[in-house]
């Protein structure tokens, strides 16, 4: 079925960014405030630690069931996904105790990978063609201007009395993104195709059945398995260097923006200039080198300036990917993006687990991560072809 073109409608984009955003905001809540929620709530900081480690989980299970149902309907389930996430954030409130907290974001997290994987998805059906890397990047930007917002909160509610005010505001932010993306998605999107007809298995096998995008899959295991691990044991690592836990908090909200920064224009630009590969390339190879900087000489100036370069140049890769999803796949994007997702999230696990068993060597810790995205940078270069064919195929 032909698609009808009547322009781009940035609404939907912007209801879409409010609703990722809100989806890392509920993720991240405590992730600044671990030790004070865990004497608040009177249980260990392992214990505030699964609040957020339940999303990584279940996104690895709930991936492609997500995407499937995308695929088939895809306005009702990113819709879904948002009231689900304002439903968890709401389900936080109920009691001032960890089983309602656990609740909360074992609701949210179910919701994750419906919003999630519908970047690609609300980029094809509301925007132009000329408009979907701009749009692909400002939602993916959105997603970890979440994560600044959650750091944050946490700089602002520094106490235990102060968390369920943080919650309260919180779970403001995830009803009014859910009500704007009703608002936003009241109309299917001009450039809107019929569900495909082939089923859930067809859609599953269309999107694993490329060889691009498997190879997409592979490579989205190393740059973003790197980039958990660092954010979640950057302050331990960088602890008998001197660096304090605030000032390491520092770091990574400073990470965190200049990734925001860099997944809103870079990925546009290398796109008009057709230099995707080059980027990854380049992405991989700075990040392997500012891990051997760390490893080397570990310190405040060192951890600032190369943990921002990877925030820089490695966040923008999932945006630089996904926009590559969204012109190879039709009907099974919603799939194909939960493929994606799926393995930076397989990623992140693996990669966080070997740092974390490393915690104590951080000289071994950071050598590990710099070998790892090495290990995809002949990966990232191979991708060269396939681009350049992909630009020479219609627009699905």
């Amino acid at each position: 079925m032909a698609r009808v073109v009547t322009g781009s409608r940035w609404a939907a984009i912007v209801g879409y960014s409010l609703v990722g955003a809100a989806t890392q905001l509920v993720w991240l809540n405590f992730a600044g405030v671990t030790t004070v929620a865990a004497a608040h709530y009177g249980v260990s900081e392992t214990a505030i630690g699964w609040l957020a480690q339940v999303f990584p989980l279940l996104y690895v299970v709930l991936a492609i069931p997500c995407g499937l149902i995308l695929d088939r309907w895809f306005r009702a389930g990113l819709l879904a996904g948002a009231v689900l996430t304002a439903v968890g954030a709401l389900v936080r409130l109920i009691g001032d105790d960890f089983g309602w907290l656990l609740a909360g974001q074992i609701v949210a997290s179910v919701a994750q990978p419906l919003v999630l994987n519908a970047v690609t998805g609300i980029t094809g059906r509301y925007l132009e063609e000329d408009d979907r890397p701009t749009g692909i990047a400002v939602g993916t930007a959105s997603i970890f201007a979440g994560m600044v917002i959650a750091f944050s909160l946490d700089a602002i509610f520094t106490t235990g009395e102060s968390l369920g005010t943080m919650l309260a505001v919180t779970a403001i932010f995830c009803v009014a993104a859910a009500l704007v993306l009703i608002v936003a998605l009241r109309n299917e999107g001009p450039h809107s195709v019929a569900a495909t007809s082939s089923g859930d298995r067809g859609a599953l096998e269309i999107a694993w059945g490329d060889p691009l995008i498997r190879r997409l899959c592979v490579l989205a295991l190393f740059p973003f398995g790197v980039f958990v691990a660092m954010t979640t044991f950057a302050q331990a690592l960088l602890e008998p260097a001197g660096v304090s836990g605030g000032t390491a908090s520092t770091i990574l909200l400073v990470t965190v923006v200049a990734g925001v920064l860099g997944s809103a224009i870079i990925p546009v630009v290398v796109v008009r200039r057709r230099a995707e590969s080059a980027l990854l390339v380049l992405s991989l190879t700075v990040t392997s080198i500012a891990c051997v900087v760390l490893a080397l000489a570990p310190g405040v100036l060192t951890g600032f300036v190369a943990i921002a370069l990877i925030g820089l140049l490695l966040l923008p890769a999932l945006p630089i990917v996904l926009e590559l999803v969204e012109r190879r796949t039709g009907e099974a994007e919603g799939t194909a993006a939960g493929l994606i997702w799926m393995s930076g999230n397989l990623g992140g696990l693996l990669v966080a687990t070997v740092v974390g068993l490393l915690v104590d060597y951080p000289t071994a810790a950071f050598l590990v991560m710099a070998v790892i995205p090495l290990i995809a940078v002949r990966g990232a270069r191979a991708l060269r072809r396939p681009i350049d064919e992909l630009r020479e195929q219609p627009q699905p």
